[in-house]
């Protein structure tokens, strides 16, 4: 259950970053409009928006990273409030921006959440 939830983990991990460079540098490019399928007028509009949601994505990232080097005592701790964030926003964002969020970072954070947990008994 341990690598499943440090895979997982790393997984999830590594979507945020590229959601970071998406969002903070590719976000008005062509591919960034192919993506979020949105023309580059409403990408230039949102850039900065844009690029403060990746941030935000590259912190839940870098926490993620963190739980995975941590000392036995904050790795699982860590990794569940970090984990727990991402399927709340990823839950918010389903809601209230696109459901395709759902299957794109709530669930493969569940996923991820559930190994820890199941890890941790």
């Amino acid at each position: 259950m341990m690598l499943a939830s440090q895979v997982l983990t790393g997984l999830v991990a590594a979507l945020h970053a590229y959601f970071l460079v998406l969002e903070m540098f590719l976000w008005a490019t062509p591919f960034g409009q192919k993506t979020f399928k949105r023309t580059a007028e409403e990408q230039a509009q949102t850039k900065v928006l844009a690029a403060n949601q990746g941030l935000y994505n590259g912190f839940l990232a870098a926490g993620l990273v963190w739980s995975l080097v941590a000392n036995d005592v904050l790795a699982m701790p860590l990794r569940v409030f970090f984990l727990s964030c991402v399927v709340i926003a990823g839950l918010y964002g389903a809601a209230t921006a696109a459901k395709q969020i759902l299957f794109v970072q709530a669930i493969p954070a569940a996923a991820a959440l559930v190994f820890t947990i199941l890890a941790t008994h």
